[in-house]
């Protein structure tokens, strides 16, 4: 099954329009359109780009529920606005962790009440597929997995279903839905697309299936490899086309499969060259991801060298009275190193969280806020060559507010199926390559590979 097959199949068809609950759902595609504003203007220049899909960067997982809900409606409102003065169609992807982290099932029910109340219709089924292939999070018999140093785990078992505001227990994924809604939808009800049917039956087979979807089941789908995504997105434009209106609820590999993509090399030194910015010799790195995963990741590039390291204290960032002076101090200093190494601005690493979930975010909001104003003090002080944001929440925030990036392009990645280049088309970072580079993926030296083929370029 071909990427080819895919994109011949979708041509002139619906545009698929991901709602990217942090920016990283980027990291399988290569030159998409995404978006952090979603104003009417906004979404039809992306409608009108040659492209089969583009992102809306929502950044909802960093956000309490009811302020979730209300981006999502928004989005959805404008969006209908836009493809309608656009004549264009749309279907809808909720792009959520590929760890099962984020606000299921708040927004996909939100989507389809705004898709029923804007006349769109109500979907008949809701398609989840978290699996993200290059990364290792696989689905196996509904089954979600992990790939680790020490062999496949069941992600109900993983630090990320630990997690202080989106924890859960189940690794089944009918049963985490069951877990997820409260009961509302039992396990049992919840229709589950094995690989035996996509393999076995292909994409005849499993378009009947999908087409059986009504009253906005829920369906589950395996996948291991990108073959099985294609299968499934050939599935959807048959089950589409005749009539089966359905959402999904994706991890970051459905995206390239249903828009036709194939896996792309990472980009070389001397493709990234003339997105380089030639202002200063040297990068800003910005790293808010506290898993352990990026510890080792910064260990690893602290052994490679070639980089000046500033921490802002998380302690001193909740000190209101201490806060704005401690940040001024860390960006003047990083800003000064840019002629000589590559900058590092990290958070503390001890993980700290409060009383309960919502007190918990609360935290993480203003810990992103701060490593915001230091990218703004740090670009305004000297234009780095490249800026890298390590987490999600870390990278949204970064582009959205640091940056100030309203539109751009994802160019591709500077490692296999991770790490995505963004190329700003507007605003004050127009010229800057923005790297976005999640906090739970690649293996200990990928952070530091990263920076060797910026460094090369």
């Amino acid at each position: 099954m071909s990427a080819a097959e895919v994109a011949a199949r979708i041509s002139g068809g619906p545009r698929l329009v991901v709602l990217d609950d942090d920016p990283t759902g980027t990291q399988t595609v290569a030159d998409v359109p995404v978006l952090t504003s979603w104003s009417v203007d906004d979404l039809r220049w992306a409608l009108r780009q040659d492209s089969a899909v583009f992102f809306v960067l929502t950044n909802t997982r960093s956000l309490p529920a009811e302020d979730a809900a209300a981006r999502n409606r928004e989005v959805v409102r404008a969006l209908h606005a836009a493809a309608a003065a656009e004549g264009t169609g749309y279907v809808l992807a909720s792009r959520g962790d590929s760890t099962l982290r984020g606000h299921f099932p708040l927004e996909t029910d939100v989507l389809a009440e705004e898709l029923t109340e804007l006349g769109a219709g109500a979907p008949d089924g809701m398609v989840l597929v978290p699996a993200y292939i290059e990364a290792g999070r696989l689905t196996v018999g509904a089954k979600h997995w992990m790939r680790t140093a020490d062999g496949l785990l069941p992600v109900g078992m993983s630090e990320f279903a630990r997690d202080a505001t989106f924890g859960y227990r189940s690794s089944s994924l009918p049963e985490w839905v069951e877990e997820k809604t409260g009961g509302r939808i039992p396990a049992d009800k919840v229709l589950r697309v094995t690989l035996d049917d996509l393999r076995g039956g292909g994409p005849a087979h499993t378009a009947r299936l999908l087409s059986s979807l009504r009253g906005g089941r829920v369906a589950v789908v395996d996948a291991v490899c990108d073959d099985d995504l294609r299968v499934l997105a050939l599935a959807l434009a048959e089950a589409e086309q005749d009539g089966t209106r359905l959402l999904y609820r994706v991890g970051p590999s459905f995206v390239r499969a249903r828009a036709g993509q194939a896996g792309r090399a990472p980009l070389t030194p001397a493709e990234l060259r003339p997105l380089r910015s030639n202002a200063a010799p040297h990068g800003l790195i910005v790293v808010g991801s506290h898993v352990a995963l990026t510890t080792r990741q910064l260990d690893r590039l602290r052994e490679r060298g070639g980089i000046t390291e500033y921490e802002l204290d998380v302690a001193l960032l909740l000190d209101e009275e201490r806060r704005d002076a401690h940040i001024a101090e860390v960006s003047a200093a990083a800003a000064g190193a840019l002629d000589s190494a590559d900058a590092v601005i990290r958070t503390s690493r001890t993980l700290v969280t409060g009383a309960d979930a919502d007190d918990s975010l609360a935290i993480s909001r203003k810990v992103s806020a701060a490593l915001v104003q230091a990218v703004r003090q740090v670009s305004a002080a000297r234009r780095p060559a490249f800026v890298v944001a390590k987490g999600g929440i870390t990278s949204s925030d970064t582009a959205t507010h640091g940056l100030e990036i309203r539109r751009a392009w994802a160019r591709g990645t500077l490692l296999p199926g991770i790490v995505s280049l963004w190329e700003p088309v507007d605003g004050p970072a127009a010229g800057i390559p923005y790297i976005v580079f999640a906090g739970n993926v690649g293996g200990a030296d990928a952070l530091a590979d990263a920076l060797d083929l910026l460094r090369s370029a």
